[in-house]
């Protein structure tokens, strides 16, 4: 039987008393961000979940009146109104965030991947290319957004007018104004916006990639298609993943761009619009909460499905 020589115990008990010293101190330097996330995050995400189970208009109740589901499903105790879950409008809305989330995510993420690969690659001009493609992503949205719209005006936008040359379009018709084309026209618009974002995250998790695995591979003969999916690829899925993660659940809130450029029309609402609807122009502040709280179980739904894949990917 071994015996822990006398003389390292001392040397242990300090190094565990060092450790434990550090852990004390991280979160004694953690409790004031937690305190101001509780009160600016905490808070108002608990309000918003009471609310949800009130009725509560703004301008008519002087307080809320608590009423359970009926904001979620069952009609209120008075009869008026059916919950959030009966509403056609609302799985319209929930319809068209996921036509935006998929239609927008899967373009951005091929074409960021595309102008990663090109920026990363041993080209001319790199640095202006990078600043070029970034202009995009550093122009505000309410402004890209109407100078979109213009361009997408019936009478004197300039895609429009190339869709009625095409015969795509109908004269004195836009692709905005057609409801079998404005949710794609509103993707178009988010691909434009966000690309670069996706890129430049593809193009960190290409900087990673040590050169010298490139160079292996070119000794052994690879073919640069075979280095993408052999080599490339699977090195660069942890910020592939990473960059789905936020780009999903940037799509699954969004408001700005969309209520810009088309408002509160039927075929381009997302959840996020409806919501607005609801609280602001209907002053419906308790059935507003439960479509909110609703979006919320929806992204949370949505980022678990991603951080179990990350998990079972990486573990």
């Amino acid at each position: 039987m071994t015996t822990t020589p006398t003389s390292t115990r001392p040397a242990a008990r300090r190094t565990r008393g060092l450790q434990a010293s550090r852990t004390r101190i991280a979160l004694l330097l953690l409790v004031p961000m937690l305190l101001v996330l509780a009160a600016v995050a905490g808070y108002p995400l608990l309000r918003t979940i009471y609310l949800s189970f009130t009725e509560y208009n703004i301008l008519q109740d002087a307080a809320p009146k608590w009423i359970g589901l009926g904001n979620y499903w069952f009609t209120t105790p008075e009869g008026v109104g059916l919950g959030v879950l009966q509403i056609p409008e609302w799985w319209q809305s929930v319809w068209n965030t996921v036509k935006f989330t998929l239609g927008s995510v899967v373009l951005e993420t091929v074409l960021g991947l595309a102008f990663a690969l090109i920026i990363n690659s041993k080209i001319r001009g790199k640095g202006l290319l990078r600043t070029a493609i970034l202009v995009p992503w550093a122009i505000p949205t309410v402004v890209s957004a109407q100078m979109w719209n213009w361009m997408y005006n019936d009478s004197f936008g300039i895609i429009s007018q190339w869709g009625q040359k095409l015969g795509l379009l109908q004269t004195g018709e836009s692709f905005l104004s057609n409801p079998d084309t404005a949710l794609a026209a509103l993707i178009a618009v988010d691909v434009w916006k966000t690309t670069p974002f996706m890129a430049l995250l593809l193009l960190a998790g290409l900087q990673t990639i040590p050169s010298d695995m490139y160079e292996a591979a070119d000794v052994d003969g690879a073919a640069p298609w075979t280095q993408f999916w052999r080599l490339t690829l699977p090195l660069l899925t942890p910020a592939l993943l990473v960059a789905l993660i936020f780009r999903t659940l940037d799509a699954l809130r969004v408001f700005d761009m969309p209520f810009i450029v088309k408002g509160n029309a039927p075929e381009t609402i997302t959840m996020s619009i409806y919501a607005r609807q609801e609280m602001i122009l209907n002053s419906q502040f308790g059935f507003g909460s439960a479509i909110s709280v609703l979006i919320f179980l929806i992204i949370m739904v949505f980022t678990a499905i991603y951080v179990t894949s990350l998990r079972v990917k990486f573990d």
